[in-house]
């Protein structure tokens, strides 16, 4: 990927979300489609670039569904969307086993 200088001219710059993206799409490592917040050097990368603190901006960013955040231990996953796991290894087990809950609540 071609390294990109971080100038001070504020048109050259970034958006927030297209930092995100990018940094998803560049610090994946191997076949994992997330990075984790801290390990990868997002968090850093992120204050260093803008001068905020990355969580306000990723929690904003997942609340206008444009990257999926799953919590983990030392931080935090970030996903493109729609590329994140399931939220609930339970649904997902149910729904490998044939089962929904719309089913279970149709029982009595």
């Amino acid at each position: 990927m071609a390294e990109r200088n971080i100038s001070p001219d504020k048109k050259d710059r970034l958006t927030v979300e297209e930092f995100v993206q990018l940094a998803i799409k560049s610090l994946r490592m191997g076949d994992f489609k997330g990075i984790h917040s801290v390990y990868s050097g997002f968090n850093e990368a992120f204050k260093k670039y803008f001068g905020q603190d990355p969580v306000q901006a990723t929690n904003r960013l997942a609340e206008e569904k444009k990257i999926e955040i799953r919590p983990i231990k030392g931080g935090v996953l970030l996903y493109l969307p729609g590329e994140a796991p399931s939220q609930s290894r339970g649904d997902e087990a149910l729904k490998k086993m044939g089962l929904s809950l719309a089913e279970k609540s149709g029982r009595a």
